[in-house]
């Protein structure tokens, strides 16, 4: 087992999160812009850019492994669930909640800012995550 000091290859970063639709895809990508503000571009998917995020937490990605017997990702039964930074969750879930996106969870208030959860039209679960703004503690952590 390799150590993750010196000048070891390391991941540095989420470059991309890809998954299969169970439906049309071309309709769930633009479900994603409709209601989540997706820009897609002319090849069908985005590119987000941390310069976008006004946040001052430095730009983090969280990533881990669940247990297979997990019921983090529920009630979906996808092998997955993606965690979607956002500008202002209250407003964005009053619109989602406006278009009929089916809402799981929250808002709620954590340590490293506000969660909520819903489901897209493939029964995927999304964590809605709004970090916490440089004058509201350290940031995301």
């Amino acid at each position: 087992m390799h150590d993750t000091g010196g000048d070891m290859a390391r991941v540095t970063g989420i470059g991309g999160i890809f998954f299969k639709s169970r439906g049309d895809s071309t309709e769930l990508a633009a479900w994603y812009k409709q209601h989540l503000g997706l820009p897609l571009e002319a090849w069908g998917g985005a590119v987000l850019r941390w310069p976008d995020d006004a946040r001052t937490d430095g730009g983090l990605t969280v990533w881990s492994v669940a247990a297979r017997d997990s019921q983090w990702f529920s009630p979906s039964d996808a092998p997955f669930m993606i965690n979607y930074r956002v500008d202002d969750l209250a407003a964005l879930i009053e619109q989602l909640r406006a278009d009929g996106v089916t809402i799981v969870g929250g808002p709620e208030e954590h340590e490293n800012g506000q969660f909520a959860w819903i489901l897209d039209p493939d029964g995927n679960k999304l964590e809605l995550w709004q970090p916490k703004a440089e004058s509201e503690g350290e940031g995301a952590s």
